[in-house]
């Protein structure tokens, strides 16, 4: 499917957003791909990531594949905005293995206020994990109060 942004300058928002991410800093996540309604982030295999079987741990595959679906979804919405996740489902469906892990988040579905992504984690050349996400602009919202400034 074929996205018109709002925003001329989405990548340039998407990509200065995600540097202030702390914890895609933390975990050495990369912004790999920006295009309207998709995104890629990339994660090296790191021994201090993985579980106790040495896979990477599905709290980091979780938290790659919410930012992708996060981010995809923001690429569509105004210059301005913010973006937060509603709700999403995670399928686990193989071990996370290999030198990279990459989540691939698409926008099936972009509402003013209300969007729906998905996103598939690629590791060692197969899917390991899928997500379904609803991610929400809150600048839409009349309740500014949803997303307080600091």
């Amino acid at each position: 499917m074929t996205y018109q942004p709002r925003d001329p300058d989405f990548e340039k928002r998407v990509r200065a957003n995600f540097l202030e991410q702390r914890v895609m800093n933390l975990i050495g996540a990369e912004l790999m791909t920006v295009e309207p309604g998709v995104v890629e982030i990339g994660i090296r295999m790191r021994d201090d990531l993985t579980q106790q079987d040495g896979f990477m741990h599905a709290g980091i595959v979780t938290t790659v594949l919410d930012s992708a679906c996060g981010y995809a979804a923001y690429t569509l919405m105004p210059a301005g905005s913010s973006v937060l996740s509603v709700e999403f489902k995670v399928n686990l469906l193989s071990p996370a293995t290999g030198d990279w892990i990459v989540a691939r988040g698409e926008v099936k579905r972009a509402g003013k206020l209300l969007t729906v992504c998905t996103a598939d984690a690629i590791a060692g050349g197969k899917i390991c994990a899928t997500m379904l996400a609803t991610m929400i602009c809150p600048e839409s919202r009349a309740d500014k109060n949803l997303h307080p400034k600091t």
